[in-house]
């Protein structure tokens, strides 16, 4: 893992692209949160704002934070664009886990929060499970293992794990994991190349 600077790392990717993702939800958190109570929501490593902005569109009030300040200025713009402005869809610059925001939330997600810089995941997760509200949701969907055009190589003690992350939720007899496994898709690479990818999935609900 390299020793470079996440905020200095993350940036550059950004600044560097006109866009990084493709501004759509992330359609596992879209098929395991569309039948959930609507209420506050927080996004971990938000990116461009994406699942932020489908979160609010459905009358979550969502948050969204990134160590980016360039991905947090073109959420903010497209939250514009959609008309989803302060008191919908909000996004923050910070680092996590020290800038995280303060909850409780109904809905924690953090989608691919992964990183090939230095990232403290467990004191992230940790930190995040502690801001769920009792009946609230934590949504931790990962890669499982490298997609094949990766230009970073990770080891296999370099991904997430169900126990490691299954970890965070402190104590474990407060929570109820309706889902926790791994899961296949099909997916498209940056030059059009077929692959199938396996991702961790885990959605747990605080009981008390």
């Amino acid at each position: 893992m390299s020793d470079q600077n996440p905020r200095d790392f993350w940036e550059t990717r950004y600044a560097d692209a006109d866009r990084v993702w493709s501004g759509r939800v992330n359609p596992t958190l879209s098929s395991l949160v569309a039948d959930l109570p609507v209420g506050r929501a927080l996004d971990l490593g938000c990116g461009e704002g994406g699942d932020v902005l489908w979160l609010a569109a459905r009358g979550w009030y969502a948050m969204g934070v990134d160590i980016s300040d360039t991905a947090v200025a073109r959420a903010r713009a497209a939250a514009q664009t959609q008309d989803l402005t302060e008191g919908s869809a909000e996004f923050r610059t910070a680092e996590l886990p020290d800038g995280m925001p303060e909850g409780p939330f109904d809905l924690i997600t953090a989608s691919f929060l992964q990183s090939p810089v230095a990232l403290d995941r467990e004191r992230i997760l940790r930190a995040a499970a502690a801001r769920v509200a009792v009946g609230g949701h934590l949504l931790v969907i990962s890669h499982a293992a490298p997609p094949p055009w990766s230009a970073h190589q990770h080891g296999p003690e370099e991904m997430p794990t169900l126990d490691g992350d299954l970890a965070a939720l402190v104590p474990r007899e407060a929570w109820d994991v309706p889902v926790g496994e791994l899961r296949t898709r099909s997916a498209a690479g940056p030059h059009g190349e077929a692959a199938t990818l396996e991702d961790l999935v885990i959605l747990a609900q605080r009981l008390r």
